[in-house]
């Protein structure tokens, strides 16, 4: 696959997945897990936009995740990182976008695993972490050799156990489904077969 359709498909990822965080999960009460999830616990108890909160977490998870999948894993992260917090950041004024979506917890978990599956599948399909959840989960997987979707679903659990202060348990049922649907598609997405150039 060409750099420049690589960059593409990061910047492509990194505003879908912004997309569906900004104007969804931050409103719906429905979260997800990992850096993601914790980036909406900051901004719930400590008023700190995601769009800072990520970069910061983002970083320190990245640190992680460049020993075990090399430099072009951070070439591709960081254009993958720096673009969710920017594309989140241009968002978030006018978030959020899809009121009616917001008021049904079961669509607002339905539409944001979407969002952040596809959006996040795109960038780890081509290398690269949008967030610090997916570079350790992409790191993980290649040490562990355990599929990538079940790292997402163990790292994603602890953030929604935490996320209990702030989210009534039935939310986080909604939460648990979105947590579960999003690492699936993620999974599939890496799966897919690249065309021979």
């Amino acid at each position: 696959m060409k750099t420049s359709v690589r960059v593409a498909l990061a910047l492509l990822g990194s505003a879908i997945q912004a997309a569906g965080i900004c104007n969804i999960h931050a409103f719906a009460n429905v979260t997800e897990g990992g850096v993601l999830g914790m980036t909406l616990l900051l901004n719930h108890w400590f008023a700190i936009s995601p769009a800072l909160s990520a970069l910061v977490l983002n970083a320190l998870c990245y640190l992680f995740g460049w020993r075990t999948l090399g430099r072009s894993f951070l070439v591709y992260s960081a254009i993958s990182g720096v673009g969710y917090s920017v594309f989140y950041g241009l968002m978030e004024p006018f978030a959020p976008l899809w009121p009616t979506v917001i008021a049904s917890p079961l669509a607002s978990a339905l539409l944001g695993a979407v969002f952040v599956g596809v959006g996040a599948g795109l960038c780890v399909r081509i290398g690269g972490a949008p967030g610090g959840d997916d570079a350790l989960a992409m790191a993980l997987s290649k040490i562990t050799r355990i599929d990538i979707q079940w790292i997402y679903l163990f790292t994603d659990g602890v953030v929604l156990g935490l996320s209990m202060s702030y989210i009534p348990l039935g939310k986080l049922a909604y939460s648990l489904l979105t947590v579960v649907l999003s690492g699936q598609i993620i999974g599939l997405i890496q799966k897919i077969r690249q065309p021979k150039e």
